[in-house]
Parts: structure tokens; C-alpha cells; sequence
């Protein structure tokens, strides 16, 4: 083995020995996820909502997870370095650190990480880190996800780094001080654990390197593993072309100042083998929980990116060669202490990562990719009325969702949101044993994926049933209800997100897709939807094949069909799947569709929302044809949000549409 760098070589290791412990350390940090798998205790981290690191000394991430959460991994790096700027030399073996703070680098107050500093020969060499996301941590609703706050102080207990181990001595009155604060302390102490467990491991594995190799070699390794990491994705980026692109996504309003989208700009800059971001034109933090801090908006900046750059591993060596602008403090996406920041998951974090996929697709074409449907949560918690002394339980889910329509292929349907490629979805019986909580359906959305050349992906829909409850509330932690998921170079968006409660001997209310501790008593049942992908292009130069096959599977009906892909579909006999494809007139449907939809467009929007409130259209009618966004619950008409609506559907849809003239 040699240690030595020529002038030949872009190593200070051998490549042979570099890859072994390359592999080694991806190694180490999926053994910390199987340690975590085996030992947790909540059903939330049963389901792989966590993720590991191992970084060096300096706090810089060396190894992700083959599974991890993309936005945790984009932020564990600055937790270790918060830890590393409070307690500086105060750090010695068998101490262990607590941090769950947004405001340093972490995403929300539920992602609590332990960080494990590891040492040699009584020199500190790395850090372990384990991030997990517990049900509960305080706050106002269970589950900590309040709509309502404003302000951090009522969304769950905010850790700064603080020491929960020192020299091996686990600190219990530091701890239950924490565990306490929640509404599952057994819970979260088995997690907490798990946790604690699991960096150890890292550490037990990574000093095993050390005794095979030498600390020496184990050093420079972790170095060399970020420095190959960099090297490789500037030459990437160096056979790119310079420029600079831009775009916008937005969220659905800010509660403190009525209708109208919320702008989250992106503009992105290549030049040479750097890449250059500016967020500075996003607006204002809104007045509810959907703000992400410097943290998790650098996340969503790497995730995006990395997903054009699928074959390069992921560690600090591929933030070296990107330079941010957040912009002024105290935006949507640059929020900072103690404005509330639970929900970007669904929020800010969502739309910076959507907007620079659409960046990268003009960069890309060739890797293009539609608009991809945020995280979304349902939350119910209260008493269990089944169990003797009415115990607290929080039924947490999140569904599947679509991807956006790619270069070439549908997107990926009833699949993991981007927040979180490894989250599994909890398995219903699971959930029914532990809250009184009945599943009623859970099945394909049909026509969820957004229409396109390439149809987005599917989303699902999920009913459930309240049982046996006591003082139970219900919140949901969303957007997507008005800046529906959209498509590009042509393609039209997905389905607005909402959750809709029927309760005893009453109508189904639409409670939106945003709100928290609305009451719900033993016999309300509800539903909800997770949209689609947005499509990707022109969806009337779909093959019309392609179409008949959507129909027989069940992802669209005949009816969108023939509106947003002018195919003409006659039902035979739907129980064995047989259809018919009419091509003639297919072709004269598509030839209508390409001569009114620019008009369709700009028809008056209340008379449009009228024909709405009239049963005369449909939700769909409205988002893909006629660009109106109303109340979904009342159909009152929103005008500033339908203008610009308008706005992002010309500038994504119709530009992308071949006009009838140049029909051949």
C-alpha cells in the first residue's frame, strides 16, 4: 500500500485501498440504519424516517446512507459543526450530543440527531450522527405540527447542542428533561436509544478500519473520499454550457395576507466548474409553519442538483463546488429564529427542490423531469378509548405519491415523495393494532398523474374511519392545494391535495391542505388524495396506445381521456378490461382541443368558477384546462392566485403546445 501522491496520480492513497475504504465507510453508516431498524420503537422510525453519517473531524459528511432522507443528508454537516463550535475541545471520549436545532443547520424540531465524537489513540478522528424524526417533541397539537404557530415556541422543544453522554456516563436527568416534553416518552426513549446504539456501532466498525489500516491511512481516506467527490462532479460540470436560467415555484398563500401564490425563486448559475445559486427573490416568510431556514434550503439545493448527477456519490465534496445566496434574512426560504419552520418539508423545501429540477432539465433535456409532488402528513391524536386510562396515541401517516413525467418515460407512480426516496409507508394493520384508526381505502388515484407526452406518475388516495377516540385532534401539514403540481415544456399539472372530513350524519367538509387541531369524534371518517407528477410534454402527441393502456390499468379515466388527451376510448366491458381506441375520432377531438385551449386560457374566470359552483365542470376542468383556482370547498373564485396561476401554466404549458396552425 502506498500513501505517497506522485504527480501522476490525483490520489494520496492507492486507488485500490482508497475504494475499499470508501466501501467500507458506506458500510459502516447502512449498519447504523439496520442497528436503528431493529432497536427503535416508534412506528415513525420503523418506517425509515432517519438517516446516518459518518463525517470527519472537522464535521464534514465523509458517507451517507445507501436509503437516507435527501434532506436530512444535505444538512447533517452543520449539526456536527454546531456541536463542534459550542463545545470546541470540551469534546472526549464517550460523550454524546443532542441537537434538534432548525436554527443551526437541522430541518424541524422532530429530526432530533445524536452525535457521537470517535477517537483513536485519544485523538478525535470523526463524528457519528444519527437523525431521526421522533412522532411527537411538544408543542401545541400532538404531533408537533401546528399550523398555527407563528413562532417556533409553540411547535415543539428546540434542542441546542447539549451533551447527553460524558466519558460513557449516559446523563438521565438530561435526558428525561427532553423525553419528557413529549407525548410518547416511552417512545422516544427507545428511539433515542436506537440511536445512541447506532453511532456506536459506527464507532465500533470505523476503529476496526483504524486497527486494520492505521488512523493515519483512516484520515486520509475520509479526505480523499471528498476530494474524489469533488473532482468528479466539477469535470462533470466543466463540459456543461455557462449560463444562467431561472425560474419560479410558489406556495399556496400566506394565512397573514389572504389569497394570492407565494413566490420561491430560483436562479442558477454555471460557470466553469462551479455552480451558483440565488434565492434572494423569494418572498416574505409566511405567517404559518411552511418557512425553511438556511439548512434545509441548501438541502433542497443539493437534492435537486444531485438528481442530475445520479452516478456521483454524495458527501461535502460535491458542496464544495456550489456557492448559495439565500438573499435577505426573513424569507420563505431563509427564515431564522423564532419564526416557525416544522412544515417545510411540505413548504419551501419542496419548491426549491422542484425548481431547480425544471433548471437542470433545460441544462439537461436529455435527463428532463417534471414537477414532483411534496412530502404530505396526516396527523390524528388524542385518547384511546380502547385501552383502560385512555392512553395518548398519534396516528402519523404520509402517503406515496407521484413523480413528475421524464425525457422519454412516465414518471415514476405511488412511490416515495423526493423528500425522502427511503421513507416506507406504514403498513395498515400496523397502524390499526396501535390507534383506533380504521384504513377504508387505499388506492390509485385514477387521473392524478398530470397529462403529458409522458404522463406523470400516480398518486394514491387513503380513507380512514375514527373508532375508539377521546379529545382527538386532527391536523394535516401540506400545500399543492393551489400551486398544483405542474408540468413543463408542455405538460399540464397533477390534482390539488386536500383532505375531506365527513362527519356523523353530515356532508363531506373540505378542510384544505393546511390546518391543525381541528376536533374529531369516534365515527368521522375522511379522505385525501396525494397528486400525481405534472407531465411532460404536449399531452395531445401522446400515443394514443399509450392512452388506451393508461385507461385499462386504472390510471385514467376515459373521461380525461378525451379532455386532456383528446383519445377517443369506448368501454366494452370494463370488469375484464376490454376498450376500444376510436382514431378516428381521436384525430378530430385532438384537432378541437389544439384550436380552443389558448382560449380556454383566458375565458372569464368567474363565469368559469360559476360553471364550477353549477356541477357544470369539474376540479380537473379548472387546473388543466381553464387555469382557475377556487376555494375547493365553496368554489368561491381566488382571483390573484388564478392570475398567476395563469401565468406559470402559459409560461410551463402553452409554450410547450404545438399550435393548430402547424398541425401537420
Amino acid at each position: 500500500m502506498t500513501t505517497t501522491l506522485t504527480s501522476e496520480s490525483n490520489y494520496t492513497l492507492d486507488p485500490v485501498t482508497l475504494e475499499v475504504i470508501k466501501n467500507s465507510f458506506t458500510s459502516i453508516v447502512d449498519q447504523m440504519a439496520e442497528q436503528i431498524l431493529r432497536t427503535c420503537h416508534s412506528f415513525v422510525m420503523y418506517a425509515r424516517d432517519f438517516s446516518s453519517a459518518l463525517c470527519d473531524r472537522e464535521g464534514n459528511t465523509v458517507m451517507q446512507g445507501s436509503s437516507d432522507i435527501a434532506v436530512h443528508v444535505g444538512t447533517l454537516h452543520f449539526t456536527a459543526k454546531a456541536v463542534i463550535e459550542d463545545f470546541g475541545d470540551d469534546i472526549h471520549p464517550g460523550d454524546l450530543f443532542a441537537i434538534n436545532d432548525p436554527y443551526r443547520g437541522g430541518t424541524h424540531f422532530s429530526d432530533v440527531r445524536i452525535v457521537r465524537p470517535i477517537f483513536a489513540d485519544e485523538e478525535l478522528i470523526g463524528f457519528s450522527q444519527s437523525n431521526g424524526h421522533w412522532a411527537d417533541i411538544g408543542g401545541r397539537v400532538p404531533g408537533s405540527f401546528d399550523v398555527t404557530a407563528k413562532e417556533h415556541f409553540g411547535e415543539g422543544l428546540r434542542i441546542p447542542p447539549v451533551r447527553i453522554a460524558a466519558g460513557g456516563v449516559y446523563r438521565n436527568d438530561v435526558a428525561k428533561l427532553i423525553l419528557q416534553n413529549t407525548r410518547a416518552p416511552e417512545a422516544a426513549e427507545g428511539d433515542l436509544h436506537a440511536q445512541m446504539e447506532a453511532t456506536r456501532v459506527a464507532e465500533v466498525e470505523l476503529l476496526r478500519l483504524v486497527e486494520k489500516y492505521g488512523r493515519e491511512t483512516v484520515l486520509i481516506a475520509m479526505q480523499d473520499v471528498q476530494d474524489y467527490v469533488e473532482r468528479l462532479a466539477r469535470k462533470r460540470v466543466l463540459e456543461l454550457p455557462d449560463g444562467t436560467w431561472e425560474t419560479t415555484d410558489y406556495l399556496d398563500y400566506d394565512p397573514d395576507k389572504g389569497e394570492g401564490l407565494v413566490p420561491v425563486k430560483v436562479k442558477m448559475t454555471i460557470a466553469g466548474d462551479r455552480i451558483s445559486y440565488d434565492l434572494s427573490g423569494a418572498g416574505d416568510a409566511v405567517g404559518t409553519f411552511l418557512n425553511g431556514t438556511f439548512g434545509s434550503s441548501f438541502s433542497g439545493l443539493v437534492t435537486g442538483t444531485k438528481m442530475f448527477f445520479p452516478d456521483i456519490p454524495l458527501n461535502s465534496g460535491f458542496y464544495r463546488l456550489i456557492d448559495v445566496d439565500l438573499g435577505p434574512e426573513g424569507t420563505v426560504v431563509n427564515a431564522v429564529w423564532p419564526t416557525a419552520v416544522t412544515g417545510f418539508c411540505s413548504g419551501s423545501y419542496g419548491k426549491v427542490t422542484n425548481a431547480v429540477f425544471e433548471l437542470w432539465s433545460r441544462v439537461q433535456p436529455e435527463r428532463a423531469m417534471a414537477c414532483c409532488t411534496d412530502i404530505e402528513y396526516l396527523l390524528v391524536g388524542g385518547r384511546d378509548a380502547r385501552e383502560d386510562g385512555g392512553g395518548i396515541f398519534m396516528w402519523y401517516d404520509w402517503m406515496v405519491n407521484g413523480w413528475g413525467g421524464r425525457n422519454g418515460k412516465d414518471g415514476t407512480g405511488a412511490t416515495s415523495a423526493v423528500f425522502g426516496c427511503g421513507e416506507s409507508i406504514q403498513p395498515l394493520e400496523g397502524q390499526e393494532r396501535l390507534c383506533p384508526v380504521v384504513t377504508t381505502e387505499h388506492q390509485i388515484a385514477v387521473d392524478s398523474g398530470g397529462p403529458g407526452q409522458f404522463r406523470g406518475g400516480v398518486g394514491v388516495r387513503k380513507g380512514g374511519v375514527l373508532t375508539g377516540v377521546e379529545n382527538t385532534v386532527m391536523s394535516y401539514c401540506c400545500d399543492r392545494s393551489r400551486s398544483i403540481t405542474w408540468g413543463i415544456m408542455g405538460g399540464l399539472p397533477s390534482l390539488p391535495h386536500g383532505v375531506w372530513l365527513t362527519r356523523s350524519n353530515s356532508e363531506p367538509e373540505y378542510l384544505g391542505a393546511i390546518f391543525s387541531g381541528v376536533t374529531v369524534e369516534q365515527g368521522d371518517s375522511f379522505t385525501r388524495p396525494s397528486a400525481g407528477g405534472g407531465g411532460l410534454g404536449d399531452p395531445l402527441e401522446r400515443d394514443p396506445k399509450a392512452v388506451l393502456e393508461d385507461v385499462i390499468d386504472d390510471y385514467v379515466s376515459t373521461e380525461r381521456a378525451l379532455k386532456d388527451y383528446g383519445v377517443v376510448i369506448i368501454e366494452i366491458d370494463k370488469d375484464v378490461d376490454e376498450f376500444e381506441l376510436d382514431e378516428v375520432a381521436t384525430e378530430s377531438a385532438r384537432a378541437r382541443i389544439r384550436g380552443a385551449r389558448v382560449g380556454w386560457l383566458q375565458e372569464d374566470p368567474e363565469a368559469v368558477a360559476q360553471r364550477y359552483r353549477d356541477g357544470e365542470l369539474d376540479t380537473l376542468d379548472l387546473v388543466r384546462q381553464f387555469g382557475v383556482i377556487v376555494d375547493w370547498g365553496t368554489g368561491e373564485l381566488l382571483p390573484d392566485t388564478t392570475s398567476e396561476y395563469r401565468k406559470m401554466i402559459t409560461t410551463r404549458a402553452v409554450s410547450g403546445w404545438i399550435p393548430a396552425e402547424d398541425e401537420s
